[in-house]
């Protein structure tokens, strides 16, 4: 089974990068997008009903602001879209998929703000994240989407100048330590220990070209999974973000 997730950074803005064209030849079984940044009649034809995929769709009460989506070659048999924390859930932050053998969990979390003025949200985001996990324990879990941390100083190119900086405080670096006490798999670094694998840049300064960047993006599973293969698509430029897949 292949996973694919995508911080698209605006659905509309993707759609016209031809990133359906690029999903498409991906052939994954399923693929997560967040920050759609858009509501259901907004969004390109292509991207309401993909072919020989069923659709899951969690809008943020304000307009063009977060939302995540599902695409499923296989319809699921239950599906959940909140967490239990009033902002996140009005942010259309979750969609949880279920099928017989496991569950997927699509997120994208709270950034924190530039001047940590939304870090405690964020990291309140977090532990309802995993009081909600806590629960489905002993299940087969798949958690994908946008982080906004980057766990180590091997998750960005200038760690050093960085510590203090939202995205990689102490605090919130935490958070990828407990994900990973309660039984997750970081599934990338299963198989990649190297450096300079990001999928983050900043517009600025021409980040991406010279790869100043930061890997928030992951996909966490539960140790019981077996992953073959993880992915980060750095050559795609569909948005500030690039892909990511899984394949258990």
């Amino acid at each position: 089974m292949k996973i694919l997730s995508c911080n698209v950074n605006g659905i509309r803005a993707a759609h016209k990068k031809n990133f359906l064209q690029w999903v498409k030849r991906s052939r994954a079984d399923i693929i997560c997008l967040q920050e759609i940044k858009a509501q259901k009649e907004q969004l390109p034809a292509g991207f309401l009903h993909l072919n020989n995929y069923n659709s899951y769709f969690n809008f943020a009460n304000k307009k063009g602001y977060s939302g995540v989506a599902i695409y499923s070659k296989q319809k699921s048999l239950k599906n959940g879209y909140k967490l239990g924390l009033k902002r996140f859930d009005q942010e259309g932050r979750m969609i949880k998929i279920e099928y017989p053998n496991f569950i997927l969990l699509n997120l994208y979390l709270p950034h924190g703000g530039r001047k940590k003025e939304n870090l405690k949200y964020k990291l309140e985001s977090y532990n309802y994240l995993f009081k909600y996990l806590r629960r489905l324990k002993n299940k087969n879990v798949i958690l994908t989407g946008d982080f906004n941390i980057a766990h180590q100083e091997i998750d960005l190119a200038r760690p050093k100048s960085n510590q203090n900086n939202i995205m990689f405080t102490s605090k919130e670096r935490e958070q990828i330590d407990k994900l990973l006490n309660l039984g997750f798999v970081d599934s990338f670094r299963k198989v990649n220990l190297k450096g300079g694998n990001y999928t983050w840049w900043s517009n600025a300064f021409n980040a991406r070209e010279r790869n100043i960047g930061w890997r928030l993006d992951y996909a966490f599973t539960s140790n019981k999974i077996a992953i073959k293969k993880a992915f980060i698509f750095n050559k795609v430029k569909v948005s500030d973000h690039c892909p990511i897949s899984l394949e258990v």
